[in-house]
């Protein structure tokens, strides 16, 4: 049940609105001034308010901007029998939903009720909806491994320092870009992510700079790259090892001067962000064979975080278990399953080749096809292929 809070020191004013809004449903609690109405406005938890405006002690558009301060999300609409347009006006300016005049239309008065209350849950929705989608999924493990992880990120991550993350494929190295960012100044700001191995060298420059139109054959219009898209945020460079030559000389510009140059164009773009790369591969020795440039490869490695393969840390496998069967359980819509001491052992023994991203598949599998406890004669079965 939605709740109103109605102020207005003309108690025939509220009885009427209580009775009408009480009939409707609401639950609706009174202030006879602006005064009363503030305090029971920041101790309680109101949906929706009706404010008068001329009153004794707070007026309502007193009212009405220190509500605004304390929780711009609860839509006010102003009732006042002295108003005029720019009354009105003044009134939407400083934070109110609407204004009516008195005395009130009661029709026009349920209508902009329902359609407060209608884009109120809108933006509940939609921010509920904002972080499920940006949700950053925890750093699981206790081993003194990623507790260095943990505790490297939570320094860096404050600061606008380039880091280099290293590992084996699936070990984790783009969640550590990620609570960087998550942890960063610039979380308001979007993480926008390259992966230099899955596009080919001759468009590399374009996805990184951005392109203008007919500059060559399939440029059918402009295109704006990945570094003017995290402008302001973090531009996160996976498999940076797998960079051409030419596209390395372009970023290690971009990094000294902060400016950008579109392909074909020759307008220079000021950019601000923050990288951080990834690479699979030794980037030393990536310099050493001349498929790395030594100057790019100190510019990026400001900080170096190297994320430890699933062998190296198989204490933490027992948590990584237990967190995917409860998350996989829940994208499923079923009970979570157990498993046994056995089970979890072989888990425990078992050759990660693939890393987290191999464990989290091997869950996924053995949710699906074991009974409701997931026993060492499914890991035979289904994992080891016994």
């Amino acid at each position: 049940m939605a709740s109103i809070l109605v102020i207005d020191d003309e108690r025939a004013i509220r009885n009427v609105l209580k009775e009408i809004l009480s009939s409707e449903g609401y639950k609706v609690d009174e202030a006879i001034d602006g005064e009363e109405g503030l305090r029971k406005f920041l101790a309680g938890s109101f949906d929706l308010v009706l404010c008068d405006i001329k009153m004794p002690k707070v007026d309502g558009i007193e009212f009405l901007q220190k509500a605004y301060a304390a929780n711009p999300d609860v839509p006010v609409i102003m009732i006042s029998g002295h108003g005029n347009i720019e009354t009105a006006v003044d009134a939407v300016k400083k934070g109110a939903y609407d204004y009516i005049s008195k005395p009130p239309d009661l029709n026009r008065l349920l209508i902009t009720i329902r359609n407060a209350m209608d884009k109120i849950n809108l933006v509940k929705e939609t921010k509920i909806l904002k972080k499920k989608v940006s949700k950053v999924q925890e750093i699981i493990g206790e081993s003194e491994a990623i507790k260095k992880i943990k505790e490297t990120i939570e320094k860096v991550a404050v600061t606008d320092a380039r880091v280099l993350v290293t590992g084996e494929n699936g070990s984790g190295k783009e969640l550590v870009a990620r609570w960087l960012h998550e942890k960063s100044n610039r979380s308001e700001n979007p993480i926008v992510e390259v992966n230099c191995a899955a596009i080919p060298s001759e468009l590399i420059e374009s996805e990184l700079f951005g392109h203008e139109k007919g500059s060559f054959t399939s440029a059918i219009k402009q295109r704006i790259g990945k570094f003017e898209q995290a402008h302001g945020g973090t531009l996160f460079l996976d498999e940076i090892g797998d960079m051409s030559l030419s596209a390395q000389a372009k970023v290690l510009r971009a990094l000294q001067e902060g400016k950008i140059t579109r392909v074909g164009g020759d307008k220079e773009i000021s950019v601000d962000v923050r990288v951080v790369a990834a690479t699979n591969k030794d980037l030393l020795k990536e310099v050493e064979a001349k498929n790395f440039r030594l100057d790019l490869y100190h510019r990026l490695g400001v900080i170096l975080i190297h994320v430890p393969s699933l062998n190296e840390r198989r204490d933490d496998i027992p948590l990584l278990v237990d967190k995917f069967l409860t998350d996989i359980a829940i994208e499923y819509g079923q009970q979570t399953k157990a498993i046994d001491k056995s089970a979890l052992d072989e888990l425990i023994k078992h050759n990660w080749t693939g890393n987290i991203r191999e464990l989290r598949n091997v869950v996924e599998r053995l949710i699906i096809l074991s009974d409701k406890t997931i026993t060492k004669e499914d890991i035979n079965r289904y994992v080891l292929l016994k």
